[in-house]
């Protein structure tokens, strides 16, 4: 079981930003910061109190974003003393936590490690400061690099960078000195991620007048191809669509959970849970959110449970973006099978079926063949 905290805060919101954040300037303040933990307590105690005395221990814990490292050291380790009041942990429990490089203060770092964080991701984007410009990016993409090499000096154990590629005016060239960079710091997780164009976004807005041109889809076959051609030539290996690790050790096993449709509580506005087939979401407003626990009410906004067959479904949707691919018993339509594995889509490792790299680009078409 994994436990999801959904840390709203930021500095300013991004233009491709689609999730519940809330812009408060550099400076969190304390006050706002204290009513957050209190709520997040109180949603702790209701998970603790609902899945009961048998709660299974957690294997991973995951503080994303928002920009969690605003919280400063102590009120993240105040984070983590409340989960370990409630939860077993299992020996081997990962502990993950995001970043923007750009708010880090001398020590946070290594006090963060002190309190048991053994895994921290850095949102880099781009080495490019124009393509970062029209992201809203406000960090200097040298302070990136730094904080990964601060990170490892403060003794994580798996350190990684967060990459986009497709924005617009950016160039095949742009993207190829962001990817060797970035793999240069000796991080041992990196994602690249399609840059998305979100309904409601300042992006969207900009893409829509007119201002900013929409995404190709072609460009961006050809950036992850050049990214699967770079990280592999590096040790990397891709485990997932968009994600690749330089060892077993170095995937994210929280966001694996995920892939795999294990089991997870999300703690926060906005925050998505799945247990033994119910899905629920939180109210998105931190007010909101608050309010309810503070009045003894669960946050919850809205829920779904899925029948066989939705769940069905849905492990192949997400199986298939894995590495490990899916065994053919769990393919809800196998006529489609032989055609993929003609058009080079997929291939057959003994009882199972992956994707080729055509295959991933293409992973979408294969997801409705299959379906």
């Amino acid at each position: 079981m994994g436990l999801y905290l959904h840390v709203p805060f930021c500095v300013r919101r991004c233009g491709y930003c689609a999730f519940s954040t809330v812009a408060v300037g550099e400076m969190l303040d304390p006050e706002l910061a204290d009513r957050f933990l209190g709520s997040v307590e109180a949603e702790l105690d209701l998970a603790a109190a609902v899945l009961g005395p048998q709660r299974p221990p957690l294997d991973t814990i995951y503080l994303g974003g928002g920009t969690p490292t605003m919280l400063d050291p102590p009120r993240i380790r105040r984070v983590l003393d409340a989960v370990r009041r409630r939860f077993e942990l299992t020996a081997w429990v990962e502990i993950s936590i995001e970043s923007n490089p750009d708010g880090l203060v001398p020590g946070q770092l290594a006090a963060m490690r002190d309190s048991g964080v053994d895994r921290i991701s850095f949102g880099l984007q781009s080495v490019r400061t124009h393509v970062l410009a029209v992201l809203d990016r406000t960090h200097d993409p040298q302070r990136a690099l730094d904080a990964v090499h601060g990170a490892h000096a403060a003794g994580f154990d798996h350190v990684g960078l967060d990459l986009i590629h497709g924005t617009p005016g950016e160039t095949a060239q742009d993207w190829h000195d962001t990817l060797t960079a970035a793999i240069a710091t000796q991080v041992d997780h990196i994602s690249a991620y399609a840059l998305s164009i979100e309904p409601g976004t300042k992006l969207s807005a900009r893409v829509r007048s007119g201002a900013l041109r929409t995404p190709c889809g072609d460009e961006a076959a050809d950036r992850y191809s050049v990214a699967d051609e770079l990280l592999g030539a590096d040790g990397f290996e891709w485990y997932e669509l968009s994600n690749w690790a330089r060892s077993p050790a170095a995937r994210s096993r929280h966001n694996l959970g995920y892939w795999r449709n294990h089991h997870w509580w999300g703690i926060g506005p906005s925050a998505h849970s799945h247990v033994a087939g119910r899905r629920w979401w939180n109210h998105d407003q931190i007010g909101t959110w608050s309010t309810a626990l503070e009045a003894g009410r669960s946050p919850e906004a809205g829920h779904e449970v899925l029948d066989i067959g939705a769940r069905s479904m849905e492990k192949m949707m997400l199986g298939i973006r894995l590495a490990e691919g899916l065994a053919l018993s769990s393919v809800p339509t196998r006529t489609a099978i032989p055609g993929l594995l003609a058009d080079g889509l997929l291939e057959e490792h003994g009882d199972r079926v992956v994707l080729t790299l055509r295959g991933r680009l293409l992973a979408d078409h294969v997801v409705r063949s299959l379906a």
